[in-house]
């Protein structure tokens, strides 16, 4: 009997935006036809407005650059023309009275024509800047779907993954573009309500066993009649178990926090930055560390308890990575250019600054992989990170004179 072949992969799900049949592709009325309709009508509407305008112009000229400068008053010439001032002296041949009158018409020619290019030009002037007005609002007509695309665009990137463009109008570039962007919209609502959803039963089942663990294990620690390697072995499980717990509750959290808060409240940073010193007081105290720091008032519009997370895992972190002897952690809130700002320093090691960007990366830490750290489970700074950028602000990092970080948190107002 022949084996019979494992089946293959799957073929790659392919996505492409349907665009409809057009029965006559040559009658669409794309942006570059309407385009080319609006700015050919324009430039052909100016230019019949400038002709005409310069047609009456000229007539206008030819009739004052012709007319007689002089009249015949009871059989003697008498000067009507403000260029000619020669006519009005006696002239007593007739070539002289000729050679007058040639210089005279000559002047008030040229005087015509420059009174022409002087109105065209004024014509010209008047023209363009209706032809400009008149374009800028036409342009703005014809791009406005352009901004309706933004403005939906930049909701979406607050997290508000239900609205949709719904562009109405001629079948051109720019309904496809929205078209394809809707499609595009309802496809990451999906994604994401699933990633949600997934989030919730991993955190339903994951926390179940490993809260089942701890139960049995302080159970059988608390039997007084245990013998002590199976209590010390007892002691190292729930550890483990502990270690666990924050490793899940760390990468839950993580997985929230990378989506915009869509429900704030106001927070008082300086509130929060002070719950935090409180919670690592005592670890800090055991480690010889030393915490100080003014935190003044500052609101903000946020979570509560996903800022609380970014001050505890920095004040946490501060401590834990410092120097053995004579350390300090200061905590500094306040509100610098329109913004509040969360400053965590610390001394420590010596940080490159070419490792700064590793810090924030998951399971990571100076130079060292994370996973055998007994400080953390290596999740601190990337929740912060993300978090923070989840409000709208961001965290950075700079290496301090003399060793430790300099911690800056920058939310809006």
């Amino acid at each position: 009997m022949a084996a019979i072949p494992p089946p293959g992969a799957p073929p790659k799900p392919t996505w492409a935006p349907r665009r409809p049949d057009v029965p006559f592709p040559w009658l669409r009325p794309t942006i570059r036809i309407r385009l080319t309709l609006l700015y050919g009508g324009m430039f052909l509407i100016a230019g019949i407005l400038l002709l005409s305008i310069i047609y009456l112009l000229a007539a206008q000229a030819v009739h004052v650059g012709n007319a007689l400068p002089f009249e015949l008053v009871e059989g003697s010439v008498q000067n009507i023309s403000p260029n000619c001032p020669e006519l009005e002296n006696r002239l007593k041949t007739p070539e002289e009275f000729k050679g007058a009158l040639d210089v005279c018409m000559n002047r008030q020619r040229q005087h015509a024509l420059d009174d022409l290019l002087s109105r065209s030009l004024m014509a010209l002037l008047g023209l363009s800047v209706i032809a400009f007005a008149f374009g800028y609002a036409m342009a703005g007509r014809v791009l406005s779907p352009l901004g309706r695309i933004t403005r939906t665009a930049r909701q979406v990137a607050g997290s508000d993954l239900s609205r949709r463009i719904e562009l109405d109008g001629p079948d051109d570039e720019l309904k496809e573009l929205a078209d394809t962007f809707d499609d595009m919209l309802e496809r990451l609502e999906r994604a994401f309500t699933a990633q949600q959803r997934f989030v919730g039963n991993a955190s339903h089942e994951l926390r179940t066993p490993l809260a089942i663990n701890r139960t049995l294990l302080e159970v059988h620690l608390s039997d007084p009649g245990a013998p002590p390697e199976l209590h010390q072995l007892g002691k190292t499980l729930l550890a483990t178990n502990e270690r666990s717990e924050q490793l899940v509750e760390g990468l839950l959290l993580l997985a929230r926090s990378d989506n915009q808060i869509v429900e704030r409240k106001p927070v008082d940073l300086a509130e929060v930055a002070s719950r935090a010193v409180e919670q690592v007081h005592a670890e800090a105290e055991q480690r010889g560390v030393e915490l100080r720091g003014t935190c003044q008032p500052v609101v903000v519009q946020g979570n509560g308890v996903l800022l609380e997370r970014i001050a505890l895992n920095l004040v946490q972190n501060a401590v834990r990575y410092n120097v053995p002897e004579d350390g300090w952690v200061e905590v500094v809130t306040g509100e610098q250019h329109g913004q509040a700002v969360l400053v965590v320093s610390n001394t420590g090691p010596v940080v490159p600054a070419y490792e700064i960007d590793n810090l924030f990366e998951p399971f990571r830490r100076l130079r060292t992989e994370r996973t055998g750290s007994d400080k953390g489970v290596g999740l601190g700074l990337s929740i912060a990170r993300s978090v923070a950028r989840a409000h709208g602000g961001r965290i950075i990092a700079e290496p301090r004179e003399g060793g430790g970080l300099v911690m800056r948190v920058t939310l809006p107002i």
